[in-house]
Protein backbone atom coordinates (compact mmCIF):
# COMPACT_ATOMS: atom_id res chain seq x y z
CA UNK A 1 0.00 0.00 0.00
CA UNK A 2 2.84 2.37 0.91
CA UNK A 3 4.60 1.61 -2.39
CA UNK A 4 1.45 2.46 -4.36
CA UNK A 5 1.13 5.72 -2.42
CA UNK A 6 4.73 6.67 -3.19
CA UNK A 7 4.29 5.83 -6.88
CA UNK A 8 1.03 7.79 -7.05
CA UNK A 9 2.70 10.76 -5.35
CA UNK A 10 5.66 10.63 -7.73
CA UNK A 11 3.33 10.44 -10.71
CA UNK A 12 1.32 13.38 -9.41
CA UNK A 13 4.44 15.48 -8.86
CA UNK A 14 5.75 14.60 -12.33
CA UNK A 15 2.47 15.54 -14.01
CA UNK A 16 2.32 18.80 -12.04
CA UNK A 17 5.92 19.68 -12.98
CA UNK A 18 5.38 18.93 -16.69
CA UNK A 19 2.18 20.98 -16.66
CA UNK A 20 3.91 23.96 -15.04
CA UNK A 21 6.92 23.77 -17.37
CA UNK A 22 4.73 23.25 -20.43
CA UNK A 23 2.69 26.33 -19.50
CA UNK A 24 5.92 28.31 -18.99
CA UNK A 25 7.26 27.25 -22.41
CA UNK A 26 3.94 28.17 -24.02
CA UNK A 27 3.73 31.55 -22.28
CA UNK A 28 7.35 32.43 -23.04
CA UNK A 29 6.62 31.94 -26.74
CA UNK A 30 3.84 34.56 -26.64
CA UNK A 31 6.14 37.41 -25.61
CA UNK A 32 8.14 39.41 -28.16
CA UNK A 33 11.17 41.07 -26.54
CA UNK A 34 12.50 42.56 -29.80
CA UNK A 35 14.52 45.69 -29.22
CA UNK A 36 17.42 47.43 -30.94
CA UNK A 37 20.34 44.99 -31.18
CA UNK A 38 23.52 44.46 -33.18
CA UNK A 39 22.10 41.54 -35.15
CA UNK A 40 19.15 39.23 -35.70
CA UNK A 41 19.90 35.51 -35.41
CA UNK A 42 17.48 33.27 -37.29
CA UNK A 43 17.75 29.68 -36.07
CA UNK A 44 17.95 27.04 -38.78
CA UNK A 45 15.27 24.56 -39.74
CA UNK A 46 14.61 22.09 -42.53
CA UNK A 47 14.88 22.93 -46.20
CA UNK A 48 13.29 21.31 -49.23
CA UNK A 49 16.01 21.06 -51.89
CA UNK A 50 16.69 24.71 -52.76
CA UNK A 51 13.81 26.30 -50.80
CA UNK A 52 13.11 26.72 -47.08
CA UNK A 53 10.51 24.44 -45.55
CA UNK A 54 7.26 26.20 -44.55
CA UNK A 55 8.47 26.29 -40.92
CA UNK A 56 11.85 27.77 -41.85
CA UNK A 57 10.21 30.26 -44.23
CA UNK A 58 8.20 31.70 -41.33
CA UNK A 59 11.39 32.22 -39.35
CA UNK A 60 13.19 33.84 -42.27
CA UNK A 61 10.26 36.14 -43.02
CA UNK A 62 10.13 37.28 -39.40
CA UNK A 63 13.87 37.99 -39.42
CA UNK A 64 13.43 40.02 -42.61
CA UNK A 65 10.59 42.03 -41.09
CA UNK A 66 12.62 42.81 -37.97
CA UNK A 67 15.49 43.96 -40.19
CA UNK A 68 13.22 46.14 -42.32
CA UNK A 69 11.74 47.71 -39.17
CA UNK A 70 15.25 48.73 -38.13
CA UNK A 71 15.77 46.49 -35.11
CA UNK A 72 19.23 45.47 -36.41
CA UNK A 73 21.31 46.12 -39.51
CA UNK A 74 22.60 42.55 -39.86
CA UNK A 75 20.85 39.19 -40.10
CA UNK A 76 22.74 36.02 -39.15
CA UNK A 77 21.27 32.86 -40.65
CA UNK A 78 22.28 29.57 -39.07
CA UNK A 79 22.17 25.93 -40.18
CA UNK A 80 24.48 23.53 -41.95
CA UNK A 81 23.93 20.87 -44.58
CA UNK A 82 21.46 18.19 -43.52
CA UNK A 83 21.38 14.56 -44.53
CA UNK A 84 20.71 14.10 -48.25
CA UNK A 85 20.72 17.87 -48.81
CA UNK A 86 22.77 19.75 -51.42
CA UNK A 87 22.74 23.12 -49.72
CA UNK A 88 23.01 24.43 -46.20
CA UNK A 89 19.97 25.79 -44.41
CA UNK A 90 21.69 29.14 -43.96
CA UNK A 91 22.61 29.44 -47.64
CA UNK A 92 18.99 28.84 -48.63
CA UNK A 93 17.87 31.43 -46.07
CA UNK A 94 20.41 33.92 -47.40
CA UNK A 95 19.14 33.46 -50.96
CA UNK A 96 15.54 33.86 -49.80
CA UNK A 97 16.35 37.07 -47.91
CA UNK A 98 18.17 38.56 -50.91
CA UNK A 99 15.18 37.71 -53.11
CA UNK A 100 13.07 39.64 -50.61
CA UNK A 101 15.11 42.81 -50.64
CA UNK A 102 17.81 42.35 -48.01
CA UNK A 103 21.25 43.44 -49.29
CA UNK A 104 23.78 40.60 -49.34
CA UNK A 105 26.19 42.87 -47.42
CA UNK A 106 23.79 42.84 -44.46
CA UNK A 107 23.59 39.03 -44.22
CA UNK A 108 26.01 36.67 -42.49
CA UNK A 109 25.77 32.88 -42.48
CA UNK A 110 27.35 29.88 -40.81
CA UNK A 111 27.18 26.46 -42.45
CA UNK A 112 28.49 24.10 -39.75
CA UNK A 113 25.69 23.64 -37.24
CA UNK A 114 23.17 20.81 -37.04
CA UNK A 115 21.45 21.49 -33.68
CA UNK A 116 20.01 24.49 -31.85
CA UNK A 117 22.98 24.64 -29.50
CA UNK A 118 25.38 24.52 -32.46
CA UNK A 119 23.33 27.21 -34.25
CA UNK A 120 23.87 29.48 -31.27
CA UNK A 121 27.53 28.65 -30.73
CA UNK A 122 28.34 29.33 -34.39
CA UNK A 123 26.32 32.56 -34.31
CA UNK A 124 28.18 33.59 -31.17
CA UNK A 125 31.50 33.08 -32.98
CA UNK A 126 30.29 35.39 -35.76
CA UNK A 127 29.18 37.96 -33.19
CA UNK A 128 32.56 37.88 -31.48
CA UNK A 129 34.37 38.26 -34.82
CA UNK A 130 32.17 41.24 -35.74
CA UNK A 131 32.26 42.62 -32.19
CA UNK A 132 28.49 42.43 -31.91
CA UNK A 133 27.28 42.65 -28.32
CA UNK A 134 23.59 41.80 -28.58
CA UNK A 135 21.18 39.80 -30.72
CA UNK A 136 17.51 39.16 -31.32
CA UNK A 137 16.85 35.44 -31.66
CA UNK A 138 14.11 34.29 -34.03
CA UNK A 139 12.46 30.89 -33.97
CA UNK A 140 9.06 29.27 -33.48
CA UNK A 141 7.20 30.28 -30.29
CA UNK A 142 7.52 26.91 -28.53
CA UNK A 143 11.23 26.74 -29.37
CA UNK A 144 12.07 30.11 -27.81
CA UNK A 145 12.44 29.27 -24.12
CA UNK A 146 15.06 26.57 -24.67
CA UNK A 147 16.84 28.64 -27.32
CA UNK A 148 17.14 31.67 -25.05
CA UNK A 149 18.28 29.47 -22.15
CA UNK A 150 21.04 27.97 -24.32
CA UNK A 151 22.12 31.40 -25.59
CA UNK A 152 22.28 32.83 -22.08
CA UNK A 153 24.29 29.82 -20.91
CA UNK A 154 26.79 30.69 -23.67
CA UNK A 155 27.02 34.18 -22.20
CA UNK A 156 25.15 35.89 -25.03
CA UNK A 157 23.02 39.01 -24.55
CA UNK A 158 19.85 38.04 -26.39
CA UNK A 159 16.21 39.00 -26.84
CA UNK A 160 13.45 36.62 -27.82
CA UNK A 161 11.31 37.32 -30.89
CA UNK A 162 9.09 34.36 -31.77
CA UNK A 163 7.52 34.15 -35.19
CA UNK A 164 4.06 35.74 -35.09
CA UNK A 165 2.94 33.14 -37.62
CA UNK A 166 3.80 29.48 -37.39
CA UNK A 167 3.07 26.32 -39.32
CA UNK A 168 2.33 24.72 -35.94
CA UNK A 169 -1.18 26.20 -35.71
CA UNK A 170 -3.59 23.39 -34.97
CA UNK A 171 -3.85 21.58 -31.64
CA UNK A 172 -2.16 18.34 -32.75
CA UNK A 173 1.14 19.73 -34.15
CA UNK A 174 1.38 22.27 -31.32
CA UNK A 175 0.96 19.50 -28.75
CA UNK A 176 3.57 17.34 -30.49
CA UNK A 177 6.00 20.29 -30.63
CA UNK A 178 5.40 21.05 -26.94
CA UNK A 179 6.02 17.42 -25.91
CA UNK A 180 9.22 17.46 -27.98
CA UNK A 181 10.35 20.67 -26.28
CA UNK A 182 9.61 19.26 -22.83
CA UNK A 183 11.89 16.33 -23.66
CA UNK A 184 14.70 18.44 -25.12
CA UNK A 185 14.50 21.00 -22.29
CA UNK A 186 15.13 18.23 -19.75
CA UNK A 187 17.77 16.62 -21.99
CA UNK A 188 19.66 19.91 -22.14
CA UNK A 189 19.37 20.48 -18.41
CA UNK A 190 20.74 17.00 -17.66
CA UNK A 191 23.41 16.68 -20.35
CA UNK A 192 24.26 20.27 -21.26
CA UNK A 193 23.61 19.41 -24.92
Amino acid sequence: MKKKYVLATMLGVTIAWLTILGHDIWQFGTVDQATKADCIIVLGSAIEDDRPSPVFEQRIQHGIQLHKKGFASTIVFTGGIGDRERYSESRIAQNYAIENGIPASQILIEEQSRTTQQNLAEAQAIMQHKQFKSAIIVSDPLHMKRSILMAQDLGMTVFSSPTPTSMYRSWKPQTEFLIRELYFWHHYRVTGH
